[in-house]
């Protein structure tokens, strides 16, 4: 859990500075990224965006997806989210030695939820508005939202096709693996 989660914090090449089980983890994050990036049905869900957001479609599919996985979370996983997210805030706080950026923002995660409050539409739009103030041209996902409003059917259709690919790709990279 702890390297799935360093995957977005972790950049550069792996050598030793973790131990192999979360480098491992790490690994299989950026994997799922690729595979995800790579994707047809991705591609499909970016091109459905207007040409003036597609600079950061991608940031706001992403976001959109995650939205997707807590409101759905039942039909992909066996636990219920509430339980899902302690055990990720239990396991972040318990970490002394969480890498930058993440260390600054995992006390702010499990205080305000960030996990659980994907589930939430509205919540979106703060999670993007947080987004747009680290970016250089932040006014091209001002209407995100919108966008996101008009597009929920589609993308909705298109998580749900995607995500059962995405566990099952991820699956078999944990049985190469472990075999």
């Amino acid at each position: 859990m702890l390297g799935s989660l360093y995957g977005d914090f972790v950049k550069g090449r792996l050598q030793g500075q973790f131990n192999p089980e979360i480098e491992a983890a790490i690994q299989l994050h950026r994997s799922i990224d690729v595979f995800t990036d790579r994707h047809p049905l991705v591609d499909l869900a970016l091109s459905r965006f207007t040409l003036t957001r597609r600079r950061y479609a991608g940031i706001v599919l992403d976001v959109f997806f995650d939205h997707c996985l807590a409101r759905d979370w039942r039909l992909y996983a066996d636990q219920p989210l509430e339980q899902f997210t302690s055990d990720v805030y239990r396991v972040l706080a318990a970490e002394p030695q969480l890498p930058g950026r993440l260390a600054q923002i995992a006390p702010h995660m499990e205080a305000n939820d960030w996990l659980g409050s994907y589930r939430e539409f509205a919540v979106l739009d703060q999670v993007l508005r947080g987004i747009s103030r680290r970016l250089s041209r932040p006014e091209e996902l001002a209407a995100a939202m919108e966008e996101l409003r008009r597009l929920y059917e589609p993308l909705s259709e298109d998580f749900r096709l995607f995500y059962p690919q995405l566990q099952d790709f991820a699956q078999d990279h944990l049985e190469r693996l472990n075999p």
